[in-house]
């Protein structure tokens, strides 16, 4: 009779897999100022040169793809701010003396003091695709406590940011292009 059922509740969970009906895709969607038309200009090596001014530190080329990756971190206080925290007061009293066991509720606020390890990092990553028709920018950035973990990441592929960046490029004189 177990075997049976055993089987039969494996059916039934197997059936609750289902692949997604859609791709998941960056939200929010990459501004139409992060795609231009290439010029004769526009090189592969001239973008490197407009992110390493910018402060990027180029992680990966691959000329093939005419692909360039790079990213800048930098240190962030209160990355939580606006969170609100728990409040922490109250607490639990058991003890006794002579024989006797009692048990109470204490109430009483206190705060916390100590260093300052609220600093999280904020890593921008940067691609940028150098076609022969056009030209190609995405950003994401995420954030990281001082502990390690995500905080957030969000797609930040905006139109300010790709409007500098090709103004940044378009400014490198080809000669000037390792």
């Amino acid at each position: 009779m177990r075997k049976w059922l055993l089987l039969l509740l494996s059916a039934v969970l197997a059936g609750c897999q289902v692949t997604p009906t859609t791709l998941p895709v960056a939200e929010p969607a990459p501004a139409a100022e992060c795609r231009w038309p290439a010029g004769s200009g526009d090189s592969l090596a001239r973008a490197v040169t407009a992110l390493e001014a910018e402060g990027f530190l180029v992680r990966h080329t691959d000329a093939s793809l005419g692909l360039v990756s790079a990213e800048r971190a930098r240190n962030t206080i209160y990355h939580d701010n606006g969170v609100e925290r728990l409040p922490r007061f109250g607490g639990f009293v058991l003890g006794g003396s002579g024989g006797h066991v009692s048990s109470g509720v204490m109430i009483g606020l206190g705060t916390g003091f100590g260093v300052g390890v609220d600093e999280a990092t904020r890593v921008e990553r940067v691609s940028v695709v150098v076609g022969e028709q056009q030209v190609q920018v995405s950003r994401d950035i995420r954030i990281i406590d001082w502990r390690g973990a995500l905080r957030e990441s969000r797609s930040a592929s905006d139109a300010d940011f790709c409007r500098d960046l090709r103004d940044a490029i378009e400014a490198v004189p080809p000669q000037e292009a390792p």
